[in-house]
């Protein structure tokens, strides 16, 4: 049964502690043949007066947005056209692939790119999956696409996986996987 035992300067959230106390669990599950539930996590915090490094206090580091929250975010300002919103969860340098290899940096891009394909699409989410590898969150989600035709034909049911990259908050990558050109060559 591993235990893991985690020092903090205090001044984190309840809900950033848990999200961490997760973290650890899944990371631990990762390497460790233990179940979830046999991984003990105990966070003990300590007064920033009480924590010193290279002889000066040290005041917590502010936690990284949920990744999974932030692509959901993302996601919902640009169903909702909101290109200043999603604009702004960006990196610079940040760049994207969509099916056929297209290659796109700017949402306008994207825009432009679909316009020739449908009038509209939404995205059910079966699932968001969150995993860090070094200082690059990655999260992918997936679920189906429904929307119009340009015909005005209703479509549905279309499998997605989307998988995005995050670094300091920022989403710097999107991979698009779809069926959508295999659905739409038989309607």
């Amino acid at each position: 049964m591993p235990v893991v035992t985690i020092d903090l300067i205090a001044g984190y959230d309840a809900e950033t502690r848990g999200r961490l106390g997760r973290a650890v669990t899944d990371a631990v599950a990762s390497v460790v043949a233990a179940p979830p539930e046999a991984i003990t996590v105990m966070l003990t915090e300590h007064a920033g007066e009480n924590y010193m490094r290279g002889g000066a206090h040290r005041r917590p580091g502010p936690p990284r947005p949920d990744p999974a929250e932030l692509i959901r975010g993302f996601l919902g300002a640009m169903e909702e056209r909101d290109l200043d919103t999603a604009r702004a969860m960006l990196a610079t340098g940040f760049r994207m692939t969509f099916p056929g290899d297209v290659r796109m940096s700017r949402l306008e891009e994207l825009i432009e790119w679909a316009r020739p394909r449908y009038k509209a699409v939404q995205k059910t989410y079966e699932r968001f999956d969150a995993a860090q590898s070094g200082a690059t969150a990655i999260v992918y989600c997936f679920g189906t696409l429904s929307g119009t035709w340009l015909d005005g034909t209703e479509f549905s049911g279309i499998r997605f996986i989307d998988r995005f990259e995050i670094e300091a908050g920022k989403i710097t990558r999107q991979d698009v996987w779809n069926d959508m050109g295999e659905t739409r060559g038989r309607t």
